[in-house]
Order: C-alpha cells, then sequence, then structure tokens
C-alpha cells in the first residue's frame, strides 16, 4: 500500500493551498475541525466522518464518505494531530485513501496547521493527491477537478471562520451563500433581457430611413442604461457578512514554511482497506 501511494503521488500535480485568518482562540478552532461530528457540517468536501479505531502509535483511523445524488463515494484515512508544538502552533496530518472507481481522488496527503498571530490563528492546510477516475481524470484534474476543490476548500474555510468568529451555523451561512448566488444571477439575467430589448430594434440605416422610429432611441437607451446598471449591481454589491466567499482565502502559500509539510506526516502509516470496516451499504 505504501509503495502504491508513493507511486500514485509521483504523479500528481500541484499541491492545493489555502489559508485564513480565524480571529478565534485555539481551543475553538480546534474543537470545531478535528472533532469529526463537526467537521464535516462546514466542510464541503465531506458528508460525513466516522472514527474506526486507534493505531498502535496513537494515529487515528477513520472512514469518509462524500454523497452524491445517486451514489456515495467513500474512502479511508489516517490522522495524526499535535495541539502545542514549538511557539503555540498545533498541527495536523493525514493521507486518504479510496478504491471507489467513480472518485475524482485518487490516495493522497495532507496537513493543517494552525499558527497563533497577533489578530488569532492562521489556518492553513496544504495537500495532494493522485488523481482518479483513470485517464479520463488524469485529463480533467488540472483544468477542472483541482481548482474546485481549491475553490471548495477556500469557501469550506470561510464557513469555518464564521462559525468559530460569529457563531453562525455552517447551514445558515450555506443557505445565505445560495441566496446571494441566486440573486446575482437574477440580476444578471434581468440586465441580459434589457440590453436584449433595447438592441433588439431595427438596424440603424432602417430607422434613417424611417425617421418616425427615431423616437423610439431615448427609451431604448434608457432601457440599456438600467440594464447596464443591473449588471453592474448584481456583480459589485457587496455581500451580507454571513455569506462565505472563498476569495477571502490566500490561495498560494506567503513562505516557504507555511508550504512545507510537517514531518510527522512522513512516519504516519498509510490507509489499509484491510484494516477497516466499511460504511453500512457502502463499498469504500
Amino acid at each position: 500500500m505504501g509503495e502504491t501511494t508513493r507511486t500514485n503521488e509521483a504523479r500528481s500535480g500541484r499541491q492545493i493551498y489555502v489559508e485564513i485568518l480565524v480571529r478565534s482562540s485555539m481551543d475553538s478552532l480546534w474543537e470545531l475541525s478535528q472533532d469529526p461530528a463537526l467537521h464535516p457540517r462546514w466542510d464541503l468536501r465531506f458528508s460525513r466522518i466516522v472514527p474506526t479505531g486507534v493505531g498502535s502509535d496513537r494515529h487515528s483511523q477513520f472512514r469518509y464518505e462524500f454523497q452524491l445524488p445517486f451514489c456515495a463515494i467513500t474512502g479511508i484515512g489516517t490522522s495524526l494531530g499535535h495541539k502545542t508544538t514549538a511557539g503555540g502552533q498545533a498541527t495536523s496530518v493525514l493521507k486518504f485513501s479510496t478504491s471507489n472507481p467513480l472518485s475524482p481522488i485518487g490516495p493522497g496527503s495532507g496537513y493543517w496547521r494552525y499558527v497563533p498571530v497577533d489578530q488569532g490563528i492562521r489556518f492553513i492546510t496544504g495537500y495532494n493527491y493522485a488523481p482518479g477516475m483513470g485517464a479520463l481524470g488524469r485529463k480533467l484534474d488540472a483544468r477542472f477537478i483541482r481548482p474546485g476543490l481549491g475553490w471548495a476548500t477556500a469557501l469550506s474555510f470561510d464557513r469555518l471562520r464564521l462559525w468559530a468568529e460569529s457563531g453562525v451555523d455552517p447551514a445558515r451561512s450555506r443557505n445565505a451563500w445560495f441566496l446571494d448566488a441566486a440573486a446575482r444571477a437574477a440580476g444578471v439575467a434581468g440586465a441580459a433581457g434589457l440590453l436584449r430589448h433595447a438592441v433588439a430594434a431595427r438596424p440603424l440605416n432602417a430607422s434613417l430611413k424611417n425617421p418616425g422610429s427615431l423616437k423610439n432611441l431615448p427609451a431604448r437607451a434608457s432601457t440599456a442604461a438600467l440594464g447596464l446598471t443591473l449588471a453592474g449591481l448584481a456583480l459589485t454589491l457587496p455581500s451580507h457578512p454571513t455569506v462565505p466567499k472563498a476569495k477571502r482565502c490566500l490561495r498560494q502559500p506567503p513562505d516557504r514554511g507555511s508550504a512545507e509539510a510537517p514531518a510527522s506526516l512522513k512516519t504516519l502509516p498509510d490507509p489499509d482497506h484491510r484494516k477497516q470496516p466499511q460504511f453500512e451499504g457502502a463499498p469504500a
């Protein structure tokens, strides 16, 4: 298993990196991010996380699930957390794997780093994986899957920030995001309709031949101006503070140290499908 993981990860792409500043205590952020019952509530990448045991070296074993409309992608993992390290930092490392052929993500590994600063906690993740779904997955990974995962991770981190800082339940922030996106989409659609109505008139040369039609130009200009204004508002109006935004996160490491995985990741054992029980009714 270990050799397979190393071989697959050698074929993986650039590490996904996400960082956000969370103005909360270390204890609060640690609990919200490390508790398997709380973690899936804010993280879009998981529907369920179930602990399955503790290894001989105190690493935790778990199974995870991502629910799709007609099936569930499941996998297994091992993790190890250190709540206090040099400088008051905390770290958590994990390795994960799945044998589900529908999973776009194959074996991989990653880390979380909690760095105390004057304003709060720098919450950092970096992870990488081998693409799943065979040749199709390898073609889609760099263009679609990896950017999508990075966006989902960043949006999830801001949901966690809202929960830790302001007590905004992740379900509420999810609903706020959908309402915000729907309102903006409706505004853009309305603007497009107004602009289409404004320009769907007779060509200018035809209007010159029929001077009476020029009387409609002021009304068309007003309609076009209204459409442009509506589009501008839909695209630039600030969101409500409870709406999570992926753009609030850093997506590139500010320094080399932030992008380096903790040393404990190297010694963390690979997950073993033979030693972990399955979800009921769901193949790994």
